[in-house]
């Protein structure tokens, strides 16, 4: 299922400023009501629920893994920011134009720190109770090699299972096939696992 939760293009402008502010909060509550649906129409077992996207879907993965623990037995994030803060403060310089929308979507780390702290994954490690798939590429320019590195070394010292791939070739998603078939073939590997079915070698 892949949900148009508000914040998404495509729908129109004030579907798009229905996510302003909403970053791990309604835009989240979206995906929750989401699985509540699927798992009413008989869809879905409520206890095999997976979380999994990139970019900002990646974030909600993390929100997924470390907000709402007990709803979802596992997730896979690539490239998500795990830092509202960090991901705003990294921003390269030719994305400078931006930054004011990004102010407006998801908060000022000058004047908003601590609203944008409670609204990050890496906030709220502690509370993770599922295995995680996290994928990154070093060459990042939009959710830097940081993002991931920082919340998987607090899951690494808080001993929380999981597994990071990190593409020293690949930049805001994987573009080489050899780095597509490589994490497609580790993802498939985990959600087996995790949620029962077929896997290859």
């Amino acid at each position: 299922m892949q949900v148009n939760f508000r914040g998404s293009t495509g729908y129109g402008k004030a579907f798009v400023n229905a996510g302003d502010r909403k970053w791990g909060a309604r835009m989240h509550d979206d995906l929750l009501d989401t699985v509540d649906w699927v798992v009413k129409q008989g869809w879905a077992d409520r206890d095999r629920v997976a979380i999994y996207g990139g970019s900002y879907e990646g974030y909600a993965a993390l929100v997924g893994a470390t907000f709402t623990p007990d709803v979802f037995c596992c997730a896979v994030d690539i490239v998500g920011p795990s830092s509202l803060k960090t991901l705003i403060e990294s921003i390269p310089p030719y994305w400078a134009p931006m930054i004011a929308q990004f102010h407006t979507r998801v908060g000022n780390p000058e004047t908003e720190a601590d609203f944008m702290w409670s609204r990050s994954p890496l906030s709220k490690v502690d509370q993770i109770r599922v295995p995680m798939l996290i994928a990154q590429g070093a060459n990042d320019p939009r959710v830097k090699q940081a993002e991931s590195e920082q919340i998987v070394a607090a899951m690494t010292a808080k001993g929380i299972d999981h597994e990071y791939m990190l593409f020293e070739d690949e930049g805001h998603g994987f573009a080489k096939p050899e780095n597509r078939l490589r994490f497609y073939a580790a993802a498939e590997a985990f959600l087996a696992k995790h949620l029962g079915g077929r896997t290859e070698d």
